[in-house]
């Protein structure tokens, strides 16, 4: 394989669909999407590359108005760039394109939404980010922990991207929120560490709101796992965990990150093909519909 040869927005895939009320130039554009249809360390249900078309697709089931952020998508200049085409058999390599993207989309002053693909893909964006703030911290909401060293004899895995983040991150702040699966060791360094956030089912994101009190202005940048969400209603994802959340602990969350300064984000494990109901890819489409206006009215 040899390196990227990323040099500008001309070199992204637009083939397909185009997210509701997006633009495909970026002039003046503060938000752009990005999709990333990789999925090549999956380690139970493949199909997160199909993901970010999937959204695409489905976004036009659903309002452009948010009744939650009273915004409307039609009254936003935002980007869709297309998607990153990447060399699917070599996991490192792939980190290094998606690098070289988000560099591409920060130096045109645009806020990155990356579509995901698998949860693997954070560390690489995480790489970019972090040259242009180095104060970054970072929000995970995920049924994971995915502090795993190495899984299945790869580092690079989607169960390892946390870990793999916090050797990047200059702040080493990540606030793992509503974490309900992992290995006892795992969960023993979010204790420890104080980086797990609880989150009570169907209450005020209260825990979040104090954990973040002190952190007013600093740049936030949020992964979501879509398999945070309870199965019943995100059938279309990888890895599902019974005893998840439900729309309203996302909007409980949203209430707390408004007030902060998001400057990314990604929406990952979307895996469209195993929900011929469409309903997961409804869901992420409305997940991604409040970040862009989240991404928007930040500093």
């Amino acid at each position: 394989m040899t390196k990227s040869n990323l040099k500008d927005l001309s070199l992204f895939n637009n083939d397909g669909a185009i997210f509701m009320a997006a633009q495909r130039g970026i002039d003046q554009c503060r938000v752009s999407l990005l999709g990333v249809p990789y999925d090549g360390t999956c380690c139970f249900r493949p199909g997160a590359r199909f993901g970010p078309s999937a959204v695409r697709e489905d976004s036009y089931g659903i309002e452009t108005y948010c009744p939650q952020l009273n915004l409307d998508l039609e009254d936003i200049k935002f980007a869709d760039v297309g998607s990153l085409d990447v060399p699917i058999g070599d996991a490192k390599l792939t980190l290094d394109y998606i690098r070289d993207a988000i560099d591409i989309l920060l130096k045109k002053n645009l806020k990155p939404l990356i579509i995901g693909g698998e949860h693997s893909i954070t560390s690489g964006v995480i790489k970019s980010i972090v040259t242009h703030y180095p104060e970054l911290i970072m929000l995970q909401l995920d049924a994971h922990a995915d502090l795993r060293d190495e899984w299945l004899g790869s580092q690079f895995s989607h169960a390892c991207t946390m870990k793999r983040c916090l050797e990047i991150l200059p702040s080493n702040k990540i606030f793992q929120i509503g974490i309900r699966s992992g290995t006892k060791s795992e969960f023993l360094e979010m204790h420890n560490t104080k980086r797990l956030i609880q989150h009570t089912l169907g209450a005020n994101a209260k825990s979040l709101e104090e954990a973040l009190k002190s952190f007013k202005g600093t740049p936030i940048y949020l992964t979501f796992d879509l398999d945070w969400f309870d199965p019943s209603i995100m059938p279309g994802t990888g890895t599902p965990e019974p005893g998840g959340y439900f729309w309203g602990d996302f909007a409980a969350i949203i209430d707390v990150i408004k007030s902060h300064n998001l400057i990314g984000a990604d929406v990952v494990e979307l895996s469209p093909k195993l929900d011929n109901t469409g309903i997961s890819s409804i869901l992420a489409a409305k997940v991604i519909r409040s970040l862009i206006m989240l991404l928007d009215k930040s500093p």
